[in-house]
């Protein structure tokens, strides 16, 4: 039973992230004045599977002078991390009722840097290794304040369960009393999944393609897949954490909907985005989190974590 709800999870995702791909090309050609794919099928609405047949039955190569083992792990290990932070995630129940449900998010899209630093570096070329290395100090620098901004939350909240977070925003979406930290998380979810215009790991005019240039065929694709992964799977943490669905007074049925509906809009931000800014200097980025995003989550936090000792002191009204 549990292997068929895991099926039933995994497939509806991976085709999520397929038409994620083929959105994109689209929402960035019509931005552009461009059509996109038009060809293969009514208005290449098969574009996706064909993309994934022509790249895993290409032959896949590997360099020489590369790290074999630890060359193939990577990308494999990049979805599988990729799927997996999907399970405490309430769709409308989670597949796991893990009572620490925001923590193991948080310690899993942390492991998803291991994956590309053991790409970089297992490819032997100089231009992953760079890629990789500003993925990881990329990773855990914005790592910091998505673990502060979740902090004010969960003060908010009081469970690390994500269930919770829907009863607790049965009247009242988080985003109303918390939209500077939401403002702030979704753009450090741009620099978590490694989008424009924090996209320094693949920055194509200086590092060819960054962290997976030595990558062809399907290990390609895999890097491809996961990423656009990660990209659905924190627009519907984003959706948990600051606009729940009012579960209470819906059926499971029109949560499912209010909840894909809210994914879907934010998803199309990150494209948006894409779409709209330049790409960051590192150095612009560095301090964009550390000069400025990290001082107001820690303000902020302060904040939420003295109300309750403030509404503690107040005596009660005769």
């Amino acid at each position: 039973m549990f292997m068929l709800n895991l099926l039933l999870l995994i497939v509806p995702i991976l085709l999520a992230m397929a038409f994620l791909t083929l959105a994109e090309r689209k929402i960035l050609g019509y931005m552009q004045l461009r059509k996109g794919p038009n060809v293969v099928g009514p208005h290449g609405m098969i574009q996706p599977f064909a993309d994934a047949m022509k790249l895993f039955i290409k032959e896949p190569l590997r360099p020489l002078t590369s790290s074999s083992s630890l060359y193939t792990i990577a990308p494999t290990l990049a979805l599988t991390i990729a799927l997996v932070m999907w399970i405490p995630l309430p769709l409308p129940y989670p597949l796991i009722n893990m009572n620490m449900g925001l923590l193991f998010i948080l310690a899993t899209s942390s492991l998803a840097v291991y994956s590309i630093l053991w790409s970089g570096w297992a490819s032997n070329s100089k231009y992953a290794l760079i890629g990789a290395l500003r993925a990881v100090a990329q990773t855990i620098s914005y790592e910091v304040t998505l673990a502060i901004i979740l902090l004010s939350l969960l003060l908010m909240n009081g469970s690390f369960t994500l269930s919770t977070l829907i009863t607790t925003q049965e009247y009242l979406w988080l985003i109303i009393p918390s939209w500077p930290l939401a403002m702030m998380w979704f753009i450090s979810t741009l620099a978590e999944t490694n989008r424009a215009p924090f996209d320094l790991t693949e920055g194509e005019s200086e590092l060819v393609s960054g962290f997976n240039v030595e990558y062809a065929a399907g290990p390609f694709a895999l890097f491809f897949m996961a990423e656009y992964t990660n990209i659905i799977m924190m627009n519907a943490l984003t959706t948990t954490l600051f606009l729940g669905a009012l579960y209470n007074l819906h059926t499971p049925e029109t949560y499912t909907t209010s909840f894909a509906t809210k994914t879907l809009l934010l998803t199309t931000l990150f494209l948006w985005v894409r779409a709209s800014y330049p790409r960051f200097r590192y150095d612009q980025l560095m301090h964009l989190l550390w000069k400025n995003f990290l001082p107001l989550t820690l303000a902020l936090c302060m904040w939420y974590m003295s109300l309750p000792v403030l509404t503690s002191c107040i005596p009660p009204q005769m």
